[in-house]
């Protein structure tokens, strides 16, 4: 019988209980995944389970149970693989059944082959995708998340690994790829090749991922990009094996998901050039040679999870549960909402000292971070509020504060430097690689929710490029239509997006946004370094902490509004009309109505009330006089 830290450290013990218990019959499948769900549902088990996103996976014990919260960055094409297989004893003739689900490498005892032929295979699919760490991810949810882990670490089952040797030392690592006969030689016991058709019991190393975007593969090919669409992102890359439902996972999809974590290091010699033909299925070697190297990366680089229960997240805030539907979660929301409006003036006060003391850009911006696309009408995304905050010091030191600012409240941003250098020379849009067959990624690759922040102050005059001009169009086209066209070379493809876009610009942009709001400073400090810097050091962590499940909370609420109301609305329009029918629009009707959802919001109201629509009405016609009044003062539209 297992032991209780068993289905931690030894998953596939489990698995192996069900499956002999129940052959020849189906059941043993849905059974295990009932079994682990049950499992995490137990007194916070969830945190029990060591994250990769956390513990580096040297730290890990092969075959373990893990936890990865990623993003889906690339989908490659489903993979089959033998679901259950027969080994025979040739001096005995004893036959045993084995499940080929959840491994990489196909097991077998001493003295035993695989008999291919055999009438009990099974032969299953299962889909591989690319995952990477939420692009942007705030150093405060690493943390937060690491600090959950390590609480629950002293009283869980223990599912550390330690070898029975040293470390190897980098450099070790490194004579391993360039000499892979050395690697052949100490790992193939039992020759059998190097995925789930072969029979070996290779000797376990001690794999370690270093961070970083490019790292050496075998043999001395080019750097092997862990495609990253943030530079200088750190964390693993995985190769996540789904069985079940895959058709509801997409690209740019977060997911958490706990499997079975597999470093085998025989998967490092599909790459090897000098590999035995023979040990591999005849159909992966018609694949090209960068293909392989992309797709079958060496283990200790880019481990595999074959995947046990995923589930799509609807955010990445280690402060709020996980989903807010379930009975426990509604007592959390509730509780918090009782105390939202002092939140509230706590934190339009922040942001006001942050904005030199303008209330009226604190509480534009309040309305841009809890801002969220709830739907799309044919093309059009209903609910983007994309802020322009003109009149920014041109001093880096301001935008780079107040981006700094946005990253503690928000779980992933990014700050994107507009310079003529960066629109030439870096890549936005992802492209189809068909010689790797994968997705060469961008940095408009982000995930659902994330802020990006585009500083405009530091653009000079100088001429774009073909590049240049591509990469403009698409941050316009993310801004209008929160959608990037990836390229594959014959046609454009759309993915639609829900990226919140804040640009800091002296004058107006020259993007698109929904909202111009000029800042018109209170203070100017005489120092902007130490004045920045000391409204972070200012704020006690219970603070900081309610201020992100604030703005976190508030974009996930639903919003109504009645008929009277609307009714309402149209009548107050229509007499705005008659009162100025050259200046209000249609478009103002709109943008009003987008401030009234998302003040309606801010103050924890699920339905617009008359007061705030007033509330509404008087931010906009305080946001046109000052850009008016700017524009009398410089003579130019700003």
């Amino acid at each position: 019988m297992p032991c209780v830290g068993d289905w931690l450290n030894n998953p596939l013990s489990i698995v192996q209980g069900f499956f002999a218990q129940n052959v020849p019959n189906s059941d043993w499948e849905k059974k295990v995944t009932e079994y682990f769900k049950e499992k995490l549902k137990e007194n916070n088990a969830t945190n029990w389970v060591p994250s990769l996103n956390d513990v580096p996976v040297h730290y890990l014990k092969p075959n373990s149970l893990v936890k990865f919260r990623c993003m889906v960055q690339d989908m490659f094409d489903p993979e089959f693989y033998m679901g259950v297989y027969e080994t025979v004893d040739p001096n005995t003739n004893a036959r045993v059944l084995h499940f080929g689900k959840y491994r990489d490498v196909a097991e077998c005892g001493p003295q035993q082959e695989i008999d291919l032929n055999s009438s009990q295979t099974v032969t299953s699919e299962r889909q591989t995708l690319y995952c990477v760490p939420v692009p942007g991810e705030s150093a405060w949810v690493k943390e937060i998340s690491f600090l959950t882990l390590a609480s629950q670490a002293r009283v869980s089952p223990s599912t550390s690994y330690t070898p029975s040797r040293h470390k190897r030392s980098y450099e070790e690592d490194e004579d391993m790829d360039l000499h892979p006969s050395k690697q052949k030689e100490q790992h193939m016991g039992n020759r059998g090749g190097g995925d789930i058709h072969g029979c070996v019991e290779p000797k376990r190393l001690e794999t370690e991922a270093p961070a970083g975007h490019h790292l050496i593969s075998p043999n001395c090919s080019p750097p092997l990009d862990l495609n990253f669409p943030l530079p200088g992102e750190k964390g693993p890359a995985c190769l996540v094996k789904v069985y079940e439902s895959w058709e509801s996972f997409k690209v740019n999809d977060v997911l958490e998901v706990y499997g079975v974590l597999s470093v085998d290091p025989v998967l490092s010699l599909v790459n090897n050039e000098d590999r035995d033909s023979s040990a591999l299925d005849p159909m992966e070697c018609m694949d090209t040679a960068e293909e392989q190297r992309v797709h079958s990366p060496p283990a200790s680089l880019v481990p595999r999870i074959h995947v046990i229960l995923a589930q799509k997240l609807q955010h990445i805030n280690p402060l709020l549960p996980a989903c807010l539907k379930e009975e426990e979660s509604k007592t959390f929301v509730s509780n918090f909402m009782s105390e939202l409006s002092p939140v509230r003036a706590e934190l339009l006060g922040f942001l006001t000292h942050a904005l030199l003391g303008d209330s009226l850009a604190a509480e534009y911006l309040i309305l841009h971070l809890i801002s969220t696309v709830y739907a799309r009408r044919d093309v059009l995304p209903l609910g983007k509020f994309t802020v322009n905050l003109s009149g920014c010091p041109r001093n880096s030191i301001f935008t780079e504060h107040i981006y700094r600012i946005i990253q503690q409240l928000v779980p992933a941003s990014h700050r994107l430097q507009m310079t003529i250098e960066n629109m030439n020379h870096s890549r936005f849009i992802p492209h189809k690689d068909y010689a790797a067959n994968r997705l060469v990624t961008g940095v408009l690759q982000l995930a659902s929710n994330t802020s990006l922040v585009v500083d405009e102050t530091q653009l000079e005059q100088g001429q774009l490029d073909t590049t240049g001009v591509h990469n403009v169009t698409a941050l316009g086209n993310l801004i209008t239509w929160q959608k990037v066209d990836y390229d594959f070379s014959y046609h454009q493809m759309e993915f639609p997006c829900n990226i919140n876009v804040l640009i800091t610009s002296e004058g107006r942009s020259l993007l698109p946004s929904d909202c111009q709001v000029h800042l018109q400073p209170q203070i100017i400090p005489p120092n902007m370094e130490e004045y920045m810097s000391s409204l972070l050091t200012a704020v006690l962590p219970s603070v900081l902490n309610k201020f992100r499940i604030y703005l976190s909370l508030l974009r996930l609420l639903d919003y109504s509004m009645s008929d009277e109301v609307t009714k309402a609305v149209e009548e107050d329009f229509v007499e705005m009309r008659k009162n100025d029918p050259e200046r209000v629009t249609a478009d103002d009707l709109h943008k009003t109505l987008l401030v009234a959802r998302f003040l309606s919001l801010s103050a924890g109201q699920t339905t617009l009330s008359r007061e705030r629509w007033l509330r509404a009405k008087q931010l906009e016609a305080q946001r046109k006089a000052r850009l008016q009044q700017q524009k009398c003062v410089n003579g130019n539209e700003l």
